[in-house]
């Protein structure tokens, strides 16, 4: 054990322990959930460090073996040594200052066995004078939020859903000739094509994908230099823009200050914006989600128009039972995130005069909700949309005996007629064709030629 002392007294440490007296003092006030910082926030956080040691170093601000010393430190957290020293639960502190501590002992711990030191020595290397210098709880926790919902989004999400936009896309054209019957308030409606359907889907993702880069833009404007209150207290003039140009160099994206650190510091906005996309998003999802187990129901006695890959078997007592279980766990994720939305805009709304305090709900809901989403995507595409296979036949079957062929019927025979000739079938049994020939409402030819369902499905769209 070694012996840390803070401004409220000492505490006995484990030796092997990176964190100090700060995370302790975290770890014994907050045993409530047993989650810990996503990987991803620890990235953030350790981005940021790296930036402004290089800039404090450069700017004199602390001493260049100082600087150099907590720049490895990161470096190695970064390649994935110590990530077992983040500890404190994600319901802490508010404004994240057990996390941000935690940060700083376990970069200063480390720098200090780079230069020779034992941990816990910090008259040499300081988690608050050094690892800290020039910044505070209020400015860095917004960035890491910031910081990590990019890194999430160009990890994770991004991918997942250009993975899945080429997905349905292929599969559009793959089933560009399947005529399946359209189906509207749960009801049999005019014939549309089973290939159309997967179009839809991608322009759908294809928007989401939009409204979520631009939402995500506003994460690249920082307020890091801003320190406690945004007045940039014990800053270097230029360390806040030599440190915004070193975090576009590490994520390759351009960086900017904000015009107003205070601004930055106090309002949640921009991840309230970016959320709301998710949720939009996730709200979808659990559309297509649907549809798909929809159309996979079956198989004798659900509508079974395509056939869902099955992955594990669905049943416990029932032989032979394949569930479609990938859009099932693409639900409730995706409830999960509208969850998580809702409670990101509640604790957006709880900040006061100079802080919001709630920030550690939402940076762990903000990135959750990314990371989630995207593996999300990436394994519905890769478990599921992949695998889609159609039974045209069957597709074609219902789409011959809807009711809803009437309305093709409309401008030729009028709604009421059309009408009674639906309700007659509905009653008798026999199809459409044969009661409009033998009402001698249409011509064969004529009839044939509009109740085409090849040419009734096709999309109509015309460019001005």
């Amino acid at each position: 054990m070694r012996v840390e002392k803070d401004s409220m007294g000492e505490l006995a440490i484990p030796d092997d322990a990176y964190y100090g007296i700060q995370t302790l003092r975290a770890i014994q006030n907050f045993p409530i959930s047993g989650i810990k910082p996503l990987e991803t926030y620890v990235d953030a956080c350790l981005l940021i460090k790296k930036a402004t040691a290089i800039a404090n170093g450069e700017l004199d601000c602390i001493p260049n073996d100082i600087s150099s010393a907590i720049v490895q430190a990161t470096n190695e957290i970064l390649a994935g040594s110590l990530r077992d020293q983040f500890v404190v639960d994600v319901y802490q502190a508010g404004a994240g200052t057990s996390h941000h501590m935690n940060v700083n002992e376990v970069l200063a711990n480390r720098a200090l066995e780079i230069l020779g030191d034992a941990k816990g020595k910090y008259a040499r290397l300081s988690p608050n004078d050094h690892v800290n210098y020039g910044q505070s709880t209020n400015d860095v926790i917004p960035t890491a939020i910031r910081i990590g919902g990019l890194l999430a989004l160009e990890h994770s999400l991004y991918p997942a859903l250009a993975g899945a936009i080429a997905t349905v896309n292929a599969k559009a054209e793959e089933f560009q000739t399947v005529v399946r019957s359209g189906r509207t308030h749960m009801q049999d409606a005019v014939p549309v094509r089973l290939g159309e359907g997967f179009r839809a889907w991608e322009y759908i993702l294809t928007g989401h994908q939009q409204r979520i880069k631009t939402a995500a833009a506003e994460l690249a404007v920082l307020g890091l230099g801003g320190s406690a209150t945004g007045t940039g207290l014990n800053t270097h003039p230029r360390y806040r823009f030599r440190v915004a140009e070193l975090l576009s160099e590490f994520l390759q994206q351009p960086i900017t200050c904000a015009p107003h650190l205070m601004a930055a510091m106090q309002s949640m906005a921009p991840f309230v914006a970016l959320s709301s996309t998710l949720r939009n998003l996730a709200q979808d999802l659990v559309k297509i989600s649907h549809d798909l187990r929809l159309l996979d129901s079956g198989p004798k006695t659900g509508l079974k128009e395509i056939q869902l890959p099955p992955v594990q078997p669905g049943s416990s007592i029932m032989p032979g039972k394949y569930n479609p279980v990938m859009a099932e766990m693409t639900s409730m994720v995706c409830f999960q995130v509208m969850g998580y939305d809702s409670a990101i805009a509640l604790a957006a709304q709880a900040g006061q005069l100079e802080l919001n305090v709630m920030m550690p709900l939402i940076a762990y809901d903000l990135i959750h909700s990314i990371e989630i989403l995207g593996n999300t995507i990436a394994a519905l595409d890769t478990k599921c949309l992949q695998g889609i296979t159609a039974f045209p036949e069957r597709c074609m079957g219902y789409a011959e005996g809807s009711l809803a062929l009437v309305t093709a019927l409309n401008t030729h025979i009028g709604y009421l007629n059309a009408a009674a000739i639906a309700k007659e079938s509905l009653e008798t049994g026999k199809p459409l064709r044969q009661l409009v020939l033998e009402h001698q409402l249409m011509d064969e030819a004529t009839l044939n030629e509009v109740l085409d369902l090849h040419k009734m499905s096709e999309i109509l769209c015309k460019e001005e």
